[in-house]
């Protein structure tokens, strides 16, 4: 599969990255809370699978050994690099590469983040690219995904579509319009939670933890099943 041409065209564009973390308006601290709380720590290996800007892997490199940051967009790529380097971030190594390409060098990552990100691989691949993260971990590894998930059922659509598309803005440059959400429902492959919690189950993970938010983002704490 062609990640880089399912990646949104978007996301390749270097005027659209430049301006990217202020419009995603992502904070990462609860994600690193997140992770410190299930042990991760000083000693720890985190990869951050379409790492973006890096908006993650720098607030978590100071709190493990070493953070491996991942993306498939040579525009993502170089401006995460910039942003490694300007900061002094000496353990973040930076890799281009995506969910189904990405080959870990050193020890097994101990934890697994990606965030907005698989709903860009058809339900085929992204059970694919979830065992791979489970054969990528340590034993007992986490894994921390953050994507949007239909947290309904599909009689609701008729209702929850539309309470979605209030959310929206007017102004791209700082946050998403309805426009962009009409995109990604009829170009992208966000699944049912009813669907996608079975694949990571079935994937090798047992999930520890789950938050929703309106029924169409969600958050998961899981680990590797290794027994």
């Amino acid at each position: 599969m062609d990640e880089r041409g399912h990646a949104g065209p978007e996301h390749l564009d270097p005027g659209y990255v430049a301006g990217y973390e202020r419009k995603a308006g992502y904070d990462p601290g609860p994600d690193v809370d997140v992770l410190l709380a299930h042990g991760i720590g000083p000693e720890s290996v985190v990869v951050d699978l379409a790492a973006g800007t890096g908006v993650f892997a720098r607030a978590m490199a100071p709190h493990c050994e070493r953070v491996v940051a991942v993306d498939v967009s040579p525009a993502m790529v170089a401006v995460l690099r910039t942003r490694v380097a300007d900061e002094g971030l000496r353990n973040v190594t930076v890799v281009e590469g995506g969910f189904l390409s990405y080959e870990h060098d050193g020890p097994p990552p101990d934890a697994v983040f990606t965030r907005n990100a698989l709903h860009q691989l058809p339900d085929f691949w992204k059970v694919v690219a979830l065992r791979r993260i489970a054969g990528l971990l340590a034993p007992g590894g986490l894994l921390r995904v953050r994507d949007l998930v239909y947290g309904f059922e599909p009689e609701e659509v008729d209702e929850r579509v539309p309470a979605w598309m209030a959310w929206a803005v007017d102004d791209p440059a700082v946050g998403y319009t309805a426009g962009e959400y009409a995109t990604h429902l009829r170009d992208e492959f966000s699944t049912f939670s009813w669907l996608f919690e079975p694949m990571l189950e079935r994937s090798g993970f047992t999930i520890l933890d789950r938050e929703d938010v309106i029924g169409f983002y969600a958050a998961y704490t899981c680990r590797r099943d290794d027994g």
